[in-house]
């Protein structure tokens, strides 16, 4: 038999050692602030009915949904031949008339038959990321848990997206979110997550702030207020493609070019958050959803002003973040000194929950992209020089009674929280003491027929080369 190559599907990624210790300096830094804010951590399963997420993300969100085939037999009854459904039985047809019928109405479009003969071969998904499903959760535990909840939860997801740098289909979300209170307060207190958080970390960034009511605004403003998601959709990828790109975009979406004209200005605003909120106000001052997205921006900007926050924080109208069920505030947090896109977002939510059978619970949640902050803090060098250390003591081993002897001794210092291991065979102190140096251990015991007679060991700093004798009951405290 052939061997095969070992690989992995694009868009995953193996982690190291290394790698592995890193990420959970990022979750333990998150989980801390997290917990200094009041959240409690929940977990939700990696899939989820295809319900519960198909139409939360947009049209586009929806093709990068992974689906799930059903267990089993998932093609019984399903006989695809060309455009045509072949039964293989009569009796056969009536399990199949859905699809028959979804057939005959797909206008021998290739794509769409196979989003039709989805939806009866797939009935799960992988979670696509962690909002919808905690709205899902929410609904489901309303009776158990207690409003305003504040959740933390940090598990991977998965898009069908195509890799690229900074992009894969598996990746680890960290969210945060604060549901059942329309309190701006709740945004203020997120934006103090950030500066906290990247602090700790020691990553440089600016917080990007936009509100949908402002972009329901202008989409009124230019005459097409029935079509903000098209809107919304075109101008989130302004960083990405350009002005003009957007324009045309705008225009295939069947935007007048009128209105793409007096859309082109409020794209272009200039000044502080404050003076472009007030240019603004000038031109989308006749719409309601507007008026009130200014007011909830001004009152963001007074709290963060008042509580001296000293995070870089910028209104940027381009900002749509094309999910739709955004209702306010949406965040974008980007790094200062590395181009990756954003590394963190959210915003306000007041309909999603109500998908469920709750209504009228509003929510606010931010998303921290665990893989692009590595990445970033990987490429600046801000990780702390021993995060790869995971053994602090190795003992050498002689085999024989010295062997048992170090043996005997990895439980005092492991009481005492020093990680320690054993060389796991008799070989040359040279080889050993290398294995040390290629693994980091700062420290290596050595107890030879000397000391197991003299009951003290030679303990060994591999970072300066010194030797210091201890007494094998004074070990542990050599080390704390």
């Amino acid at each position: 038999m052939a061997v095969q190559k070992p690989s992995i599907p694009k868009g995953t990624r193996d982690f190291t050692p290394v790698e592995t210790a890193r990420r959970d300096y990022i979750f333990s830094t998150l989980k801390e602030v997290f917990r200094s804010f009041g959240f409690a951590a929940i977990e939700t399963p990696a899939m989820e009915n295809l319900s519960t997420l198909l139409g939360k993300y947009g049209e586009e969100g929806d093709k990068l949904l992974f689906k799930i085939l059903n267990s089993g037999d998932f093609m019984k009854g399903v006989r695809p031949f060309g455009d045509k459904v072949v039964y293989a039985h009569p009796a056969e047809k009536e399990e199949c008339v859905d699809i028959e019928l979804a057939i005959n109405n797909f206008n021998n479009k290739p794509e769409n038959y196979s989003q039709k003969i989805t939806h009866f071969i797939s009935e799960k998904g992988l979670r696509y990321d962690l909002t919808v499903p905690f709205a899902r959760f929410v609904v489901q535990h309303q009776n158990e848990i207690v409003f305003p909840f504040k959740r933390y939860q940090i598990q991977p997801v998965w898009r069908a997206d195509r890799p690229q740098k900074g992009r894969y289909r598996e990746f680890c979300q960290c969210d945060v979110d604060i549901i059942g209170s329309r309190s701006l307060v709740n945004e203020t207190e997120l934006i103090r997550i950030v500066e906290s958080l990247f602090s700790k970390l020691g990553v440089e960034v600016v917080l990007k702030l936009n509100n949908r009511k402002i972009l329901a605004g202008i989409a009124e403003t230019i005459g097409y207020a029935d079509r903000i998601v098209d809107i919304t959709v075109a101008i989130d990828k302004l960083e990405k493609i350009g002005l003009d790109a957007v324009c045309m975009e705008l225009a295939s979406k069947g935007i007048s070019t009128a209105a793409i004209e007096l859309l082109k200005p409020m794209l272009r605003l200039e000044g502080d958050n404050i003076q472009k909120l007030n240019r603004l106000e000038a031109i989308i001052s006749s719409t309601e959803s507007g008026v009130a997205g200014i007011d909830e921006m001004r009152r963001i900007f007074a709290y963060t002003e008042a509580l001296d926050i000293k995070l870089d924080i910028e209104l940027d109208l381009a900002l749509a973040r094309g999910l739709n069920y955004y209702t306010g505030t949406i965040f974008e947090v980007k790094a200062k000194d590395y181009a990756i896109g954003s590394i963190c977002g959210g915003g306000r939510y007041d309909d999603l929950t109500g998908i469920f059978g709750m209504p009228d619970t509003s929510g606010v949640g931010m998303s921290f992209g665990a893989e692009r902050i590595y990445d970033v803090m990987l490429a600046l060098n801000l990780f702390p020089d021993d995060i790869e250390q995971t053994t602090r003591v190795l003992f050498a081993n002689f085999g024989g009674d010295e062997e048992i002897a170090a043996m005997k001794l990895l439980p005092l210092l492991r009481a005492k929280g020093i990680s320690c291991e054993i060389y796991p065979e008799a070989a040359k102190i040279k080889k050993q003491f290398d294995y040390a140096n290629k693994r980091d251990i700062p420290y290596v015991i050595v107890i030879g027929s000397q000391e197991l007679e003299s009951g003290c060991a030679t303990v060994k700093n591999m970072l300066d080369g010194t030797h210091s004798p201890t007494p094998f009951d004074k070990l542990d405290t050599l080390f704390l």
